[in-house]
């Protein structure tokens, strides 16, 4: 099984972690990006139409593809990332480029265990209209500071991502794995993109009014939140996103309860303000992966959740279902206070039922699918068992439709390698779902649907995409990338396909 993104080296639920583990452990999970402004990378879009990045600013989004594991100059596990630009027929092999720590511009040096590109999150961060590329490499050593950890920009471009800056650390001697999780949004509504990134402490850092090709930052500050800090709990998932529909992107972090247990998983909501995300948060329902987008289409966005923790095991996490579960938190102007829509596989509508450790809501993403204006959801389900025997942890994705109602089990998908149409098929540990991004690769006002396959061929991974037509995501022209087509080693144990930035 594939760890997850941006957590501890356990299966995610009830996380019973130590941080020696989650240092020492090579990641296997996805990550879906942040946030990045629709078409120009313009964070604070609004909450109806999802962020998307387009780094050569052609109209077409484009989508980073993380192979943190690749070796690069024979240095295992070094990092890679692969970005492939949209076109009007959607994103392919034959467009793409390659960039590690060794490319023409790009800070660093390939080491043995860096894992660059580990998380990413786009946007616009020097305002000239390119998208660029937040890199965190949290397991970069630094001169005498063993995994002090690394946030590189990568700068958007008429010829794409070109080049790229070492952010600083703003306190190195207070905290390891800088650039654990990266976000990008305008939180203070300036108008100018800002960065946000997370370490091992309970601070965020707040890179404020755009970032200059030179390193040069407008300001910086830190905000404490509410997460469980004392060793080895530290903040784990940063996502952005205008809850309130203010015009500044709001904060949610995930890490764990700092109350009572600190095992169970805890989300919070810290709301953008004139200067940037306020310290004082409001508790979210509990999980590990979230992403924000306006399910309902009363111009809020909404927190959508995902919580593995299996309701099957007495130990895990209070209040879960069977097999993992979303929450769906719906916007208002005063927040995240809108009602909460629980979805499971036992959830009338959605295909599959709910078992023990399926891990439904390892990961989601959200976009339009079949451009009516609202929010569609895409959930990843790595640990879904094939029906033939042997085939154990292959994944699935499911799709879920938005309404004015909210999000229901009505008219809703689910994919696998088994799918007719879909590349491939079902194996042991393929972990189909270890990342999902929804996105309009081709520019047809409709979001398309990305799928990370990190265990594909015993952990080469694969990347699926699969398009949408008529209203919904069809198998019909789907298309499969594999590492050895688009040029990461496969030496190893690459996993390309579980991180996306786009």
């Amino acid at each position: 099984m594939p760890k997850h993104k941006r957590t501890p080296a356990v299966r995610p639920g009830r996380g019973r972690i130590a941080a020696a583990t989650a240092a020492a452990a090579a990641l296997t999970g996805g990550l879906v990006s942040l946030s990045a402004g629709a078409a120009s990378a313009t964070p604070g879009a609004s909450a109806t139409q999802p962020h998307e990045a387009d780094f050569n600013l052609d109209g077409y989004p484009d989508v980073a593809v993380s192979s943190p594991e690749a070796s690069v100059s024979g240095h295992a596990k070094a990092g890679q990332i692969t970005v492939f630009y949209g076109s009007a027929s959607g994103i392919s092999a034959a467009k793409r480029a390659t960039l590690t720590q060794s490319s023409t511009g790009v800070p660093g040096t390939p080491e043995s265990g860096d894992l660059f590109g580990y998380v990413t999150s786009p946007g616009d961060f020097n305002h000239d209209g390119f998208t660029d590329l937040a890199v965190g490499t949290p397991y970069e050593d630094m001169p005498g500071d063993t995994d002090g950890g690394t946030v590189t920009v990568l700068w958007g471009s008429s010829g794409g991502l070109k080049g790229g800056t070492t952010i600083a650390d703003p306190a190195p001697s207070s905290h390891d794995r800088f650039g654990f999780d990266v976000a990008a949004g305008d939180f203070d509504g300036d108008g100018k993109t800002d960065l946000v990134t997370a370490d091992t402490s309970k601070s965020v850092r707040v890179f404020k009014s755009g970032i200059a090709k030179s390193g040069t930052v407008g300001s910086v500050t830190a905000v404490t939140t509410p997460v469980r800090a004392t060793s080895p709990y530290h903040l784990h998932k940063l996502t952005a996103g205008d809850v309130n529909a203010d015009g500044k992107d709001d904060l949610v972090v995930s890490g764990n309860n700092a109350t009572s247990d600190g095992d169970y998983l805890a989300n919070y909501y810290l709301p953008g303000t004139a200067s940037g995300p306020s310290a004082t948060a409001t508790a979210l329902p509990g999980g590990i992966i979230s992403d924000i987008g306006d399910i309902n289409g009363d111009g809020f966005g909404d927190v959508v959740t995902g919580l593995t923790s299996d309701a099957s095991n007495s130990e895990e996490q209070p209040g879960t279902s069977t097999g993992g579960d979303i929450h769906v938190t719906y916007g208002s102007a005063t927040g995240p206070d809108g009602g909460t829509t629980v979805i499971s596989q036992d959830t009338a509508g959605v295909p599959g039922t709910g078992e023990a450790s399926d891990l439904f809501g390892w990961e989601v993403s959200v976009g339009d699918i079949n451009g009516d204006g609202l929010s569609d959801i895409a959930i990843g389900t790595v640990a879904e068992d094939g029906a033939a025997s042997g085939t154990g942890d292959s994944g699935a994705v499911t799709v879920l439709y938005g309404s004015a109602s909210g999000v229901t089990g009505t008219g809703a998908q689910t994919f696998t390698q088994d799918t007719a149409g879909v590349p491939g098929s079902s194996e042991y540990q393929d972990a189909f779902g270890t990342d999902v991004l929804l996105s309009d690769f081709n520019a047809d006002g409709r979001s398309d649907l990305a799928v990370g396959v990190s265990g594909e061929n015993e952990g080469n991974g694969a990347v699926t995409v699969l398009k949408s037509s008529g209203g919904r995501i069809t198998t019909t022209g789907a298309v499969s990338l594999s590492p050895s087509a688009v040029g990461v080693s496969t030496s190893g144990t690459p996993q390309f396909g579980s991180v996306f930035g786009g």
